[in-house]
């Protein structure tokens, strides 16, 4: 299995600085233990750098100092973890409804002592309302849904940022009903890690107005 694991890329270091060691680990339990459980698929496991944990990573360039940040849905943490490792000044709470991927998530937090995430198992619908500045989320849900599951549960005047794919403006323009509805305001699309990555992330952002 080793000859398909990813070497770890030069710009690993730019973008989690003194932090790469903690970064390293996460992709090395990605490969093994996450794959073995059947959290990474397979085909995965030779690009988790690439196409995972870098392009999670540097959507740290959207967050304030400081900030409390719920990633929903965080499945094998991402893009929580990453996130974390990156930004320790962040406080990072996991929510995935899963138990054994909860658990695994519990595993990663201790063996990499990320003081700065908590993990929760349960659905994001279930959790306290206004409780976070920020809310993120990758590959979760369409839109409109993520929004009903996401704005709730930021503080007002805060806001929800998911990682989403090249068709996200015509999700934005298709679902803007039931993100009014969620008390979303206007949407902004934008791109992060322009400086670092072949393949940026793009990234919508969705304030709380009500």
């Amino acid at each position: 299995m080793s000859a398909e694991i990813e070497t770890t890329p030069a710009i690993a270091e730019k973008i989690f600085g003194d932090r790469l060691p903690i970064a390293q680990a996460y992709h090395d339990s990605l490969a093994t233990t996450a794959a073995e459980r059947g959290f990474i698929g397979p085909k995965e496991v030779s690009r988790l750098w690439s196409r995972h944990i870098l392009n999670c990573a540097v959507i740290s360039e959207a967050f304030d100092q400081d900030l409390s940040v719920a990633d929903i849905g965080s499945g094998a943490g991402l893009p929580g973890v990453p996130l974390a490792i990156a930004r320790p000044d962040l406080k990072i709470t996991l929510i995935e409804p899963l138990l054994k991927r909860s658990n695994y998530l519990a595993e990663i937090k201790e063996e990499l002592g990320l003081d700065n995430v908590t993990v929760i198992r349960g659905r994001a619908e279930d959790q306290s309302k206004g409780a976070f500045d920020v809310v993120t989320s990758r590959a979760v849900a369409p839109l409109g849904k993520l929004a009903g599951w996401s704005l709730p549960l930021v503080k007002k005047g805060g806001a929800m940022v998911a990682m989403k794919g090249s068709s996200v403006s015509e999700e934005l323009e298709r679902d803007a009903e039931q993100i009014t509805q969620a008390g979303g305001g206007a949407g902004e699309i934008f791109i992060v890690g322009e400086s670092v990555l072949e393949e940026p992330t793009t990234l919508i952002k969705i304030p709380r107005v009500r």
